[in-house]
């Protein structure tokens, strides 16, 4: 048996977020919406720019992994992070989850990671992040134990901006492979995937990954398509076993081969940050995943998931998700 239901590889980010409008977005050149790549100087000069802020850990793979757990799974972590005060303060919040935490943190520089989220009122979130102590995870941070224990390995698109997280990425799933376990990424951004369309494509095609997480756009800018079912059509062929398609209020598909299926989202009456909404999503269906349940239950958990960390401020649940009447009613 697994010692762990996953293992997510991610970019170790301090989220620092903080409320704004449109205006402020576009005095900022600041493309809503969207994740874009900072260098120190421009992040320091948001942080000043920025109204009052809160400070917590985050990052996509990071959000993944603790959803997961709050879903009453277990779970371990690769990241990097840099001797520094925000990178013991990730460190500390990830391990006061029960998830296994152990890669080695940078000492000196670049510092640890941050993202500088900027929420308007309609709930939508844009991100601009500076890599930091992230560029330097690497083969040597990957722990050949903890992957062949764990059931699913998943790891997030944009580790393919840092180059030495590629190797590192390429040799967990070799070992995932040989221990007889899966590979799952998400395709993390459509800007990311415009980055990297082929790269991506060769992993799927490759077999190198087995199941791939998307939200609609990522999965159209994939196919550089305008047309959903012929996307679908592409992932059915390209995805190694799986592929799970997000459409925001209009649910989920599932894709596996020529089979697709449709599942609905939840009903969240007020959306507050949306932050964290995909990876959420990804801890509920991987929790009902990896513990044998069928694609509706897990897309149902997956959504519960999704549905509750819009209605917070914040990418990782505030309260255990496992206890919610209806994750139990799917988990007994």
């Amino acid at each position: 048996m697994a010692d762990y239901d996953l293992l997510t590889i991610g970019n170790a980010i301090v989220d620092i977020i903080a409320r704004t409008d449109d205006a402020f977005l576009r005095e900022a050149g600041i493309e809503k919406g969207a994740m874009t790549l900072i260098d120190a100087s421009r992040a320091e000069d948001l942080y000043a720019r920025m109204g009052p802020a809160t400070e917590m850990s985050g990052g996509s793979a990071g959000n993944t992994v603790a959803g997961l757990v709050s879903l009453g799974g277990t779970g371990a972590y690769f990241g990097k992070v840099c001797d520094d005060q925000l990178g013991r303060i990730f460190a500390h919040d990830i391990q006061s989850l029960g998830i296994r935490y152990e890669t080695t943190p940078l000492v000196g520089e670049p510092p640890t990671a941050r993202s500088m989220i900027l929420v308007t009122p309609d709930g939508e979130r844009s991100m601009n992040t500076y890599l930091g102590a992230c560029v330097e995870l690497s083969p040597a941070d990957v722990v050949a134990e903890i992957v062949a224990a764990s059931r699913v390995t998943y790891f997030e698109g944009y580790l393919w901006d840092p180059p030495r997280a590629k190797d590192a990425i390429l040799q967990a799933a070799k070992i995932a492979h040989d221990a007889g376990r899966e590979v799952a990424m998400t395709l993390s951004d459509s800007f990311c995937v415009h980055r990297y369309r082929a790269e991506f494509l060769d992993l799927m095609r490759s077999r190198t990954v087995d199941i791939v997480f998307a939200n609609e756009a990522e999965a159209l800018a994939l196919y550089q398509t305008e047309i959903l079912e012929e996307a679908l059509h592409h992932l059915g062929q390209d995805a190694g076993r799986l592929a799970v398609v997000t459409r925001g209020p209009d649910g989920c598909v599932t894709v596996e081969g020529s089979t697709i299926q449709a599942f609905p989202a939840t009903f969240v009456p007020h959306v507050v940050d949306t932050t964290g909404a995909g990876d959420l999503f990804a801890s509920g269906f991987l929790r009902g995943y990896t513990a044998g349940l069928d694609h509706a239950r897990s897309a149902r958990l997956g959504a519960i998931a999704a549905g509750h960390i819009i209605s917070q401020i914040g990418p990782r649940p505030q309260v255990p998700l496992a206890a919610l009447p209806e994750v139990r009613a799917i988990l007994g």
